[in-house]
């Protein structure tokens, strides 16, 4: 905690509101995308199944944030997954990938419907093409919380995810969430993996254009 301030409440005077000139990293990620060769590896009772998906994500910038000293710059995000020619939703995931310039601090928060929620941090330069950011169990920052049936048979003790920019424009992203399932010994890791391509571009706050 020594590297923090003593004064804890004084907010910035600095804050530029062009949130897309201020996005580190996470600039490569704004806008609406779309990929339609994802692959989920997940768990059944006869074991490891592989399921093609199809996604779109959209990641809108926000107006900074400050928690007093701390300034933070943002994605608000919508993940809409199906199977390829399926109407019904496969996965639907929402939340903020954030951006803290002054400790190069990239922080991703998630939620899904089924009763979990994460939060994964790492460090990445301002001009990273490629990070990673790790949630842990039991950590009271950094962490994962699940309801009580996941907890109990689906029990996420890590999640991890690495970020690739690539030149031509396209970004991608691997996913291992690591399980403990009820009734194994060894540890299931939950894969997912897809490449996205941008079908419109981000949308700033029409009152700070």
């Amino acid at each position: 905690m020594s590297d923090y301030p003593a004064d804890i409440y004084t907010e910035p005077s600095n804050v530029d509101v062009r949130t897309l000139d201020n996005l580190g990293p996470l600039r490569a990620l704004a806008g609406v995308w779309q990929g339609t060769r994802g692959l989920d590896v997940k768990p059944k009772a006869e074991g490891p199944k592989k399921q093609a998906y199809v996604e779109r994500i959209e990641l809108q910038p926000i107006d900074p944030a400050t928690n007093g000293p701390q300034l933070l710059y943002g994605l608000r995000y919508h993940t809409h997954v199906t199977k390829p020619e399926q109407v019904k939703t496969y996965h639907d995931q929402v939340g903020y990938w954030l951006w803290e310039p002054a400790t190069g601090c990239v922080i991703h928060t998630l939620t899904i419907p089924r009763g979990q929620t994460a939060m994964a941090a790492g460090t990445a330069a301002a001009d990273a093409r490629e990070f990673e950011l790790v949630a842990t169990q039991g950590l009271d920052t950094w962490g994962i919380c699940s309801a009580p049936f996941l907890q109990y048979a689906f029990r996420t003790t890590e999640f991890r995810i690495k970020v690739t920019a690539y030149d031509d424009g396209t970004w991608g992203y691997e996913e291992d969430t690591v399980l403990m399932i009820r009734g194994q010994t060894e540890p299931f890791h939950h894969t997912d993996r897809n490449r996205l391509t941008k079908i419109a571009e981000p949308t700033p706050n029409p009152l700070a254009r």
